[in-house]
C-alpha cells in the first residue's frame, strides 16, 4: 500500500532529528518536514489546522480540549520540557527578593494561556501560598482567543512584555526566553537551577511543555497512527539520550556532558525525559487544576481526554 504523505510540523532537537533525517523511519508515513520555532508552529496549528502531525503547545490544548474545540488529539511524547523558576524576571528596584512578594503586582507575559505562564502560576499557588487571582496580568497577544471568567484581572500591554519590564510599567516579566540585560532586570531566582532542583524533589515533576499531537481528522480517519508514532517517536528519544553518553567524539559541545547525564539520571531517578501517559498522569492532572485555577479551562477536563486511547497504555 502507498504510504500516507504527512505534514510534521515541530521544532528541530536531539528528540525529534532522528526522525526528521530518516534514521528512524514511521511505518506507512512519509513525512514532508516543517521545522520551525514553536510560536509560529502553534498558531498555524490552532489557528488554521495547518499541520496533520505537529508540536502542540499542552497549556493549548487543555484549553480547547475542556471547550470542545481541539482540533488535535495528543499523543504522550513530549517533545518539550523545561523547569520554569527560570523564566520569572523582576525589576531589581521593586522591593521583590522571594515569591511572596509577587502578590497584587503586575506582571507581563507574552500570552496568558503560555504553558510557561501556567506553570509558575501553579507554582506560585501551590508552592509560595500566592494568590494569582489578585495579580494584575498583562499580556502580548494570545494565539488563540480566551474567554475568562469574572475575578480575573487580565488585559493587553499595548507593547511587548519585555518592553514594558524595561521601560519600568510591570513588576515582573514570565517568560521562557530571557529579556535585553538591563540595570533593573533580574532573575526571580538567581540560582535557579538549585531551586528547580528543589523543587523537583519535592513534587517529582519536570514540567511538561509541548506534546505531539495529530490532527483529528486525520486520526479518525487511521486510528493506527497515533501509535505508530508514539513507538517511532520513543525511539527517537531512545538515541538522543544514548548520544548523551557518548565519550569518543562528543556529540555536544559540552566537554563534560556525560558527567552531566550520569548527575541528572541520578537526581531524576534514572530516567531524565519520561514519555508515556501513564508515567506522566499526575503531571498532567496537576496542569489541569491549574488551568481551572487560573480560569482557562471551562470544565474540569480529565488526562485521558487529551491523549489518543491507543496510547495509553504504551511504554517508551
Amino acid at each position: 500500500m502507498a504510504k500516507l504523505s504527512l505534514t510534521l510540523a515541530c521544532t528541530l532537537s536531539d528528540r525529534t532529528r532522528p526522525i526528521l533525517d530518516g534514521r528512524v523511519p514511521v511505518p506507512g508515513v512519509d513525512f514532508v518536514a516543517l521545522p520551525g520555532e514553536p510560536e509560529d508552529i502553534f498558531r498555524r496549528a490552532l489557528r488554521d489546522k495547518a499541520f496533520e502531525v505537529t508540536e502542540l503547545s499542552l497549556g493549548s490544548h487543555i484549553v480547547t480540549t475542556s471547550r470542545g474545540d481541539s482540533p488535535y488529539i495528543g499523543v504522550p511524547i513530549f517533545l518539550s520540557r523545561a523547569f520554569r523558576h527560570s523564566a520569572i524576571y523582576i525589576r531589581t528596584d521593586r522591593g521583590i527578593t522571594r515569591p511572596e512578594d509577587l502578590a497584587g503586582r503586575t506582571i507581563a507575559l507574552p500570552e496568558y494561556q503560555q504553558t510557561a505562564a501556567l506553570w509558575v502560576r501553579g507554582i506560585l499557588r501551590e508552592t509560595h501560598g500566592v494568590d494569582t487571582k489578585a495579580i494584575k496580568w498583562r499580556i502580548g497577544a494570545e494565539r488563540i482567543a480566551i474567554t475568562l471568567p469574572e475575578g480575573f484581572d487580565v488585559a493587553p500591554l499595548g507593547e511587548t512584555p519585555e518592553n514594558a519590564l524595561r521601560e519600568g510599567r510591570v513588576d515582573a516579566l514570565i517568560g521562557p526566553r530571557p529579556p535585553a540585560p538591563h540595570p533593573h532586570i533580574g532573575r526571580l531566582f538567581p540560582d535557579y537551577p538549585a531551586a528547580e532542583k528543589e523543587w523537583h524533589a519535592q513534587t517529582g515533576f519536570f514540567p511538561l511543555m509541548h506534546c505531539l499531537a495529530v490532527r483529528r481528522d486525520v486520526a479518525q480517519a487511521h486510528p493506527w497512527l497515533p501509535l505508530v508514532l508514539f513507538r517511532a517517536f520513543a525511539e527517537a528519544r531512545r538515541i538522543s539520550l544514548e548520544e548523551l553518553r557518548l565519550v569518543n567524539v562528543l556529540r555536544v559541545s559540552l566537554p563534560w556532558i556525560a558527567a552531566a547525564m550520569e548527575e541528572q539520571e541520578r537526581a531524576m531517578g534514572g530516567d531524565i525525559w519520561p514519555y508515556g501517559f501513564a508515567k506522566n498522569r499526575d503531571e498532567i492532572a496537576a496542569m489541569i487544576r491549574f488551568a481551572r485555577a487560573d480560569g482557562l479551562a471551562a470544565r474540569d477536563v480529565t488526562p485521558e481526554e487529551l491523549f489518543h486511547p491507543s496510547t495509553y497504555a504504551e511504554l517508551p
